[in-house]
């Protein structure tokens, strides 16, 4: 891990805005600068012109034809060192030239045109801009050159860019220091929530995090966190009650097990009563084993193990084939099962895993329908789904259990499901083959009484999801 990786969010902001900061204000300063010096440069090439103006007013003509110089004491090298004047004479000849530019050299006239030029000349060390054009005198062209050292400008210029240098930092770690402490600020919220979510166990999950304000950042970060630990809540309640009932529901089978072994060997028996007490035994053995197949079958289904073969067919033959299989234990409770299926009508889904779906809803409605009673089942379509319908004659069940009815363990009967050697897994194992194939199941009261059962599936091949958590090809050892 770099140390950079390592730092804190308030130390990584601070140093990301001082190095934005930073960019920004050297782009900034860099402009400023260029465009100071363009000015003063302007400046400077105007008071050249002006330079130049006042000079030609300088110039004058003899009586006998002659030019002269009759500059003030502003052009005096005594007195300006800094500003120099030279006039030469169309044929060559040196009219006037200051002591201040007395080191610059001479103009080329063969190259001085009517178009004032300016120049940058170095001259014993000294950097001097000057302004070159002709006049007329008297009648008589004149070449007329004003100069002005560069030195004091230059001066300014640097004076300006050390400011802007030496300022950088001086700005840039000011701002450090502000961001730092605004980076502080603003992250004092997540520390809060971070020392309320520390508080938060498994024993604790009923309790959620405060939220100041829901609209911002800190806000919304805090909600969904509330979100999650709400789903683990129920997720937690979920296993424990799981556990608790598994538990109780192997520990009965266990004990029944354990009472006849004691019971056996508590006295000497017959065969007949030791063979009838094996017979009780592998009885409650085949119940822990169909337990732990279905805990198993469900743990897979929850994991993302099961694997789906799909293919097309009918559901309405599938629902008689179901039916079928069940017909030894209607005709035990004198029961009548009927289906009415519209035939065509086909989805794409895993056939074994969709009938055991199918199986456990109509066992569940045997075994809670009274004797000699009916049971129908309707299979028909509606816009793009395929509906499933199994209605009973049973008791009904509340609105209130309605939700957990297809949980696993649950009973409305306790005693009864019991006799009939049921766990409660019945409805859960139904709800997840249905739902893995894409659909849903639902379950309502009749308006005569009873229960009605209502599977929905699409009729082409369902969009697999991350959260529904299987694959295309169904493993067959699960079957």
């Amino acid at each position: 891990m770099t140390p950079w990786s390592a730092a804190s969010i308030r130390v990584r902001l601070t140093a990301w805005y001082a190095v934005v900061l930073s960019l920004m204000l050297v782009v900034y300063a860099t402009a400023t600068f260029l465009a100071v010096r363009h000015e003063f440069l302007e400046q400077f090439d105007d008071q050249l012109h002006d330079d130049f103006e006042n000079a030609e007013g300088f110039l004058t003509s003899t009586r006998d034809g002659q030019v002269a110089w009759s500059g003030d004491s502003r052009h005096d090298p005594d007195n300006d060192e800094d500003r120099g004047s030279d006039v030469w004479l169309a044929s060559g000849e040196q009219v006037y030239r200051s002591g201040a530019s007395a080191s610059l050299p001479p103009v080329a006239l063969a190259s001085t045109t009517a178009q004032r030029r300016y120049e940058s000349i170095v001259a014993n060390g000294r950097s001097w801009r000057t302004l070159t054009g002709t006049a007329l005198v008297g009648g008589r062209a004149v070449v007329l050159r004003v100069s002005r050292a560069e030195t004091r400008l230059r001066t300014q210029l640097w004076e300006i860019l050390v400011v802007l240098v030496l300022g950088l930092p001086v700005v840039v770690g000011l701002a450090g220091v502000g961001g730092y402490v605004l980076a502080r600020r603003a992250l004092t919220p997540i520390d809060h929530l971070a020392s309320e979510a520390r508080r938060i166990t498994a024993e604790r999950l009923h309790e959620r995090l405060s939220v100041p304000n829901q609209h911002d950042e800190i806000g919304r970060l805090a909600a969904v966190i509330n979100d999650t630990f709400a789903r683990l809540e129920s997720s937690f309640d979920q296993l424990r009650r799981f556990t608790a009932d598994a538990s109780h529901e192997l520990r009965t089978p266990l004990s029944v097990i354990r009472g006849i072994g004691e019971a056996g060997l508590g006295e000497t028996r017959t065969p007949a009563e030791y063979k009838e007490a094996m017979g009780s035994m592998l009885e409650e053995v085949d119940r822990l084993t169909n337990l732990v197949d279905t805990l198993l079958r469900l743990s897979h289904g929850d994991a993302g193990t099961v694997r789906l073969a799909r293919s097309a067919f009918d559901v309405g033959q599938l629902t008689r084939d179901a039916v079928s299989s069940l017909g030894i234990l209607a005709e035990e409770r004198n029961q009548r099962v009927t289906v009415d299926a519209a035939e065509g009508l086909s989805v794409t889904a895993d056939r074994l895993v969709l009938r055991e779906a199918i199986t456990n809803v109509v066992d569940n409605a045997i075994k809670y329908s009274p004797r000699a009673s009916s049971i129908g089942i309707r299979v028909y379509a509606d816009g793009d789904r395929v509906h499933v319908t199994v209605a009973d004659q049973g008791p009904g069940i509340a609105a209130e259990d309605r939700q957990r009815i297809f949980d696993r363990f649950f009973r409305l009967d306790e005693a009864r499901s019991r006799d009939h050697g049921g766990a409660g897994l019945g409805l859960a194992i139904a709800k997840w083959a249905v739902e893995v194939n894409g659909g849903r199941i639902t379950v309502e009261n009749a308006a005569n009484g009873g229960s009605v059962f209502r599977i929905v599936l699409p009729t082409g091949t369902p969009t697999m999801t991350s959260d529904q958590g299987y694959e295309t090809q169904r493993m067959r050892e699960h079957t």
